[in-house]
């Protein structure tokens, strides 16, 4: 089931960061301020961190274990698809939550999806 490799969801990490950073240019909600705007570029800086700091093929201070990247994915994208509702401006025009919700829920989908050590780690099966 988890058929997106490490190599794949590192290029990955990279461009939703740039992207995170981005958002609010890019979906034209810069100008509502506030936690709609400082949430998407928080956490694409914090995304572009710790994959630098992951122990995979796009890591290169490979520290944190890939299992450990994946929970801060997890964390990261539950946190971006309820912060509409968690600072209030889910009723704000579509262009200004959906891509919150949208980002967020992607990614928790990728992340099910990955493996959860890059191929260079992974244990090789014994053959009989």
């Amino acid at each position: 089931m988890r058929f997106i490799p490490t190599k794949v969801h590192g290029v990955l990490d990279y461009i939703v960061g740039i992207a995170l950073i981005a958002a609010p240019w890019l979906f034209g909600f810069a100008s509502v301020g506030g936690a709609a705007v400082v949430i998407p570029i928080v956490l694409g800086v914090g995304l572009i961190v710790y994959s630098l700091f992951t122990k995979y093929e796009w890591g290169p201070f490979g520290f944190i274990p890939m299992p450990v990247h994946l929970v801060f994915d997890i964390v990261a994208s539950l946190f971006l698809a309820l912060s509409p509702w968690i600072f209030g401006f889910a009723g704000e025009a579509l262009n200004v939550w959906l891509p919150h919700v949208v980002v967020g829920a992607t990614v928790i989908v990728v992340v099910l999806f990955s493996q959860p050590q890059p191929a260079r780690t992974r244990p090789v099966a014994a053959t009989a």
